[in-house]
């Protein structure tokens, strides 16, 4: 029996073909989801073609880079990336989403997980929980005894006859408090000798004429009051002794006095301080903020200050100097001691009395707001 095959106009056999080689194309096409079909369709293509294709593929990878700083991997990319690399010579030069120690740090993870679930107990319980009573037992002695650590708090319960083990009474002690320190540190020195502490520092200012001119401040903590200060072109060590004499007159002065470890601070200072019977503490090297006090007050100085006015010479700088101490101290709010004043000028019942006055300060750069009370109005006295 013959078969008579339809008769194809050049049209549509030319559109047959090309849904033939469509369908083949996307047969053939890679597929991005399935890695096992695209190593399968790599065995047919010719070597010239894969390489082409590589570097394709790294051209786009470089322009990704430029845009995505941080891909995002799930952990069966992770696992294949790694499995692959096991058997590449060139493995940290193929790389490019990630960097070679990313990958070496995702085995190790993996290492450590494989292992740890190869020694997990099997077929035995883990240990009783504690009772309700012990709990709180080690949650208030953790409360009450600031001081106390883990094996501290172990040794007292084993005293009772109560044995927990270490890992556990931590795991209680971080429920009720912050991990602190045993010993006493220098935030907790300053508060507690606060009214006993003096520092002292420099600031480096200059003139009109860009010459250096130095301040040298002495600030008491406790009350944030700025003792006494003087200005000079040559601090020398002789020059300092003598700011600490007038600073302490009489021999009154604090305890401890804390300052830095510049070379300005000499043998005769260091035997004024011995005299007036001040201990000198001195700071850490790089270590501002054991000092923070008195560099606080600097940058006061400068924002406040000195940022507003060209220093025509010493005498200048110590006036201006002098007009913001008046201010500094008796009208002044401080955020390190609750919003109040070092030394006012008023008392505390006599500012909810009289008619508000304004009284500027440095040429109106600032102005002190205090009450007219019927004795007069204080006015902040520089000299």
């Amino acid at each position: 029996m013959d078969l008579k095959l339809p008769h194809l106009s050049p049209r549509c056999l030319n559109a047959l073909c090309h849904a033939v080689n469509q369908r083949l194309r996307r047969w053939t096409k890679p597929d991005n989801q399935s890695l096992a079909l695209n190593v399968v369709l790599d065995l047919t293509r010719s070597k010239s073609e894969l390489v082409l294709e590589n570097a394709l593929l790294r051209q786009q990878l470089i322009v990704l880079q430029r845009h995505v700083k941080r891909p995002v991997l799930t952990w069966r990319d992770r696992a294949l990336l790694i499995l692959m690399t096991r058997k590449l010579p060139t493995w940290k030069t193929a790389l490019m989403i990630v960097q070679p120690e990313t990958l070496l740090r995702w085995h190790r993870d993996l290492f450590r997980r494989v292992w740890r679930h190869k020694s997990r107990r099997k077929g035995k319980k883990g240990r009783e929980p504690l009772a309700e009573d012990i709990v709180r037992l080690i949650k208030t002695m953790a409360k009450d005894n600031r001081t106390w650590g883990a094996e501290r708090i172990r040794g007292e319960l084993l005293k009772l006859g109560i044995q927990v083990a270490k890992s556990t009474i931590q795991r209680y002690i971080h429920q009720v408090r912050s991990s602190v320190p045993t010993s006493q540190t220098w935030g907790t020195f300053l508060r507690n000798h606060a009214k006993d502490i003096w520092a002292v520092d420099f600031l480096q200012t200059y003139d009109l004429f860009f010459r250096t001119i130095f301040v040298f401040v002495v600030i008491e903590l406790g009350s944030r009051r700025l003792v006494h200060f003087g200005v000079t072109r040559s601090p020398s060590d002789a020059w300092v002794a003598q700011q600490l004499r007038e600073a302490t007159p009489f021999g009154e002065g604090p305890r401890f006095l804390i300052r830095d470890n510049d070379d300005k601070y000499g043998a005769a200072f260091d035997r004024v301080a011995k005299g007036t019977h001040i201990d000198v503490l001195k700071t850490p090297y790089q270590a501002p903020k054991a000092n923070a006090v008195c560099e606080r007050f600097l940058g006061s100085v400068r924002r406040e200050c000195l940022d507003f006015f060209l220093i025509l010479n010493e005498r200048h700088l110590y006036k201006t100097v002098k007009q913001y101490q008046a201010y500094f101290n008796h009208a002044r709010p401080h955020q390190g001691i609750s919003q109040r004043i070092p030394d006012p000028l008023q008392k505390l019942e006599e500012q909810n009395v009289g008619r508000i006055m304004a009284h500027p300060v440095l040429g109106g750069l600032h102005h002190d707001y205090r009450r007219r009370t019927p004795g007069g109005f204080p006015l902040l006295r520089a000299a």
